[in-house]
């Protein structure tokens, strides 16, 4: 096409754009196409996570965050019938012996163990490596019906990997997955990653943190909750006598889990 009816083509598509965001209620978050859809979990939610083997959907919680892999569509589907919102777990930081996809991974990419049973440190440098890696795993989460991912080790660049890791390559890496997510119409929160808040927080939609009560990090996350972003929150050894207060003043979700993440939990 070409002169005026090029122009009135395009004109056109930017009609049609600017009403396809009307009707779906745009937001103008970075991260693709599909972010007008995204789940946007708000604080003070209630929450249950269980990553020890296939999901007890008994608890009367409004947020399950259960592992991708061994759960499946009907048990998500099960869930949402429930009223409840589904997160999906998926490690994007270490390679695990244990998954389908672990023939995937070229040994390149592996670093030393993290201390968890059948894992190792990935080299997250290699973005152009690990981005379809992760995107078929995303695929997986978005496939069964998942409404949000929480990617776990995303904080590689404070943990001996093998690699000499950097602030900056996490933060590189960190924002790919979010934008791996949204891509795929999914909402994704920062697992820890406490110092890279002020970094990532526009890029990610919550916030799931392990232990802030214990290491006194827990006012770390309120720029989280200033935005409206849910911050999910376990402590492992604390009484919750001694953190619940504070959390239910910083509008945390927070309980008490044990380390295996079965169904047990006692929240605030």
């Amino acid at each position: 096409m070409r002169g005026r009816a090029r122009v009135a083509a395009a004109a056109l598509a930017l009609t049609l754009v600017a009403v396809l965001a009307a009707c779906s209620g745009g937001r103008g978050r970075p991260g693709g196409p599909h972010t007008a859809a995204l789940w946007q979990p708000r604080p003070g939610l209630t929450w249950q996570w269980q990553l020890n083997g296939r999901v007890d959907p008994s608890v009367d919680v409004a947020v399950y965050d259960i592992d991708g892999f061994e759960n499946s569509a009907s048990d998500v589907a099960r869930l949402h019938r429930d009223g409840r919102k589904v997160i999906c777990y998926i490690n994007v930081g270490a390679w695990e012996d244990f998954r389908p996809d672990r023939h995937s991974f070229p040994q390149s990419l592996m670093g030393r163990p993290n201390g968890w049973n059948g894992e190792r440190w990935l080299d997250i440098r290699k973005v152009s490596v690990l981005r379809p890696l992760m995107e078929h795993r995303f695929d997986m989460c978005r496939d069964k019906g998942f409404d949000a991912v929480e990617p776990d080790l995303v904080e590689g660049y404070g943990n001996k990997t093998g690699f000499p890791l950097t602030a900056a390559d996490q933060l590189r890496y960190n924002r790919m997955i979010a934008e791996i997510a949204h891509e795929r119409g999914l909402a994704v929160g920062l697992k820890n990653d406490l110092p890279q808040i002020p970094q990532l927080l526009g890029h990610f939609d919550f916030a799931v943190n392990e232990e802030c009560a214990q290491y006194d990090e827990c006012r770390r996350l309120e720029p989280f909750v200033k935005a409206g972003k849910a911050v999910f929150h376990v402590e492992y050894s604390e009484p919750p006598e001694k953190f619940c207060p504070q959390a239910r003043s910083l509008r945390l979700s927070s309980m008490v889990k044990k380390p295996e993440l079965d169904t047990w939990r006692k929240p605030c």
